[in-house]
């Protein structure tokens, strides 16, 4: 959590309370380039920023409240780490979604973190279950609230829920490579929850509920299909909009 600065007051978003703008609050003094950078990294991640969309270093110091500096080596690392990408004008953005980047990241995302369940289930206690059961709970309400802009809520818990799993495998060279893939995927999983909210379907939580079951059994191999088909569903409605738009593009973005 950043806490703003004494005296500092919020500006309110011009869109009229968009979660994105509301989730960036004006930034403290202290350690400000860091706090900057957790800061926007964190956004990305919970799936506050659609794909294409334009991130301007002036506008974005203006919502945090602090100076262009600290923003723009911010933008610089998280396109070093491929979450953004450069553009000509000296903006950046969030990367568009082709069919290559989604089946490259997908393909990566099962590989990993289906290594950090098979590494979690020997530690996981019934209290951690009980844990993961309140947080499907609290998911599939925020699910139902349909017309709204549920993409931040159910993105931040559906994280909530993976890594209180991937924390149980105590790998500390595993978490980063696995924050890494979700800071790729925000705007996928974030657009990924429109178009459920959109078509609806099977409950997003669905493969949650049957990751629990397979780790309350000790089922190793039952739990790494379950996290499979968990991740395979979000890329899936992905692909789905990317086969049905005559472009090929389902990012839908534009200025931040």
């Amino acid at each position: 959590m950043v806490v703003p600065s004494r005296g500092a007051h919020a500006r309110k978003p011009a869109d009229g309370g968009h979660d994105r703008d509301d989730a960036l609050s004006p930034v403290g003094r202290e350690t400000l380039q860091d706090r900057v950078y957790a800061q926007l990294r964190n956004s990305l991640i919970n799936g506050m920023f659609d794909a294409g969309d334009v991130l301007r270093i002036v506008d974005l110091a203006e919502r945090l409240q602090t100076s262009t500096m600290p923003v723009r080596e911010a933008l610089g690392r998280l396109v070093s780490e491929q979450a953004l990408e450069s553009l000509p004008n000296r903006s950046v953005r969030v990367p568009l979604i082709s069919r290559e980047r989604l089946d490259d990241l997908a393909r990566a995302r099962i590989l990993i973190e289906g290594q950090m369940v098979a590494l979690a289930l020997p530690n996981l206690t019934d209290d951690d279950f009980a844990v993961l059961k309140q947080i499907n709970v609290d998911c599939d309400l925020a699910f139902e609230q349909h017309g709204k802009d549920i993409g931040h809520a159910t993105s931040a818990l559906n994280q909530q829920f993976h890594f209180h799993i991937y924390h149980a495998a105590r790998s500390q060279v595993l978490i980063p490579i696995v924050e890494s893939l979700w800071l790729q995927s925000g705007a996928i999983i974030r657009k990924a929850a429109h178009i459920h909210d959109e078509e609806g379907g099977l409950a997003a939580t669905n493969h949650h509920w049957a990751l629990i079951g397979a780790l309350e059994n000790r089922d190793v191999e039952a739990a790494m299909q379950s996290l499979s088909n968990d991740i395979s569903r979000s890329f899936d409605l992905i692909r789905g909009r990317l086969d049905a738009e005559p472009n090929g593009n389902a990012s839908g973005g534009h200025h931040a």
